[in-house]
């Protein structure tokens, strides 16, 4: 049966949005292309209509998955508000329980950095984006501004802090859970305490 262009195209988005979402859960090996296809709602065979191999589809899923870091920035507060919503958010228990629906960094850099080259430039240009965006809203600029060095540093240092303290919190939640959510509450409290603006 011949699937329309919107169908289609329809399809494609099912299938990415499915891959980012399992590959954050269980990580770039834990997931084979018939657990993609079955959560997209889709044949095996029909994905490789739509990408020329799995490495494909896992460049385009990854560079997906840095929607969902990227989009809570816009129309977030700019300033010291803002900024404390987002680091309580990302560091919370509710964010380490559910990869899936979360940042891409913590749940997949490692991959990334084994993967090769062609992935490790997509992590580069998604974590390029929200050091940008972080950088702006930490120094209360609009959309088109650019940041400041400075703002870029502190934009660096507090994402690889909540990076950091997400994955330790992630590895750490199984065997002891309280210490999960001690460096989840230090980390808040550290990152939410400074001054956002020098």
């Amino acid at each position: 049966m011949k699937v329309s262009k919107a169908q289609a195209a329809e399809n494609r988005q099912g299938i990415l949005d499915a891959a980012a979402r399992l590959y954050r859960e269980r990580g770039l090996s834990g997931v084979g292309v018939a657990d993609i296809t079955r959560d997209a709602g889709l044949t095996h065979g029909g994905l490789y209509r739509h990408f020329e191999n799995k490495d494909a589809l896992v460049r385009e899923a990854c560079a997906r998955a840095f929607d969902w870091s990227i989009a809570p920035l816009d129309g977030m507060d700019a300033g010291t508000a803002g900024l404390a919503a987002r680091v309580t958010s990302y560091l919370s228990p509710q964010h380490r329980d559910h990869p899936g629906e979360g940042c891409p960094a913590a749940a997949l850099a490692v991959d990334a950095a084994r993967a090769g080259s062609d992935l490790s430039e997509v992590f580069a240009q998604g974590i390029e984006r929200n050091i940008e965006r972080f950088a702006r809203v930490i120094e209360g600029l609009d959309q088109g501004d650019e940041p400041s060095a400075e703002g870029r540093v502190r934009a660096m240092q507090m994402l690889a802090t909540m990076v950091g303290g997400l994955v330790l919190a992630r590895a750490t939640a199984a065997g002891r859970p309280a210490l999960s959510d001690e460096i989840l509450a230090t980390l808040r409290e550290h990152l939410t305490a400074q001054p956002q603006h020098r």
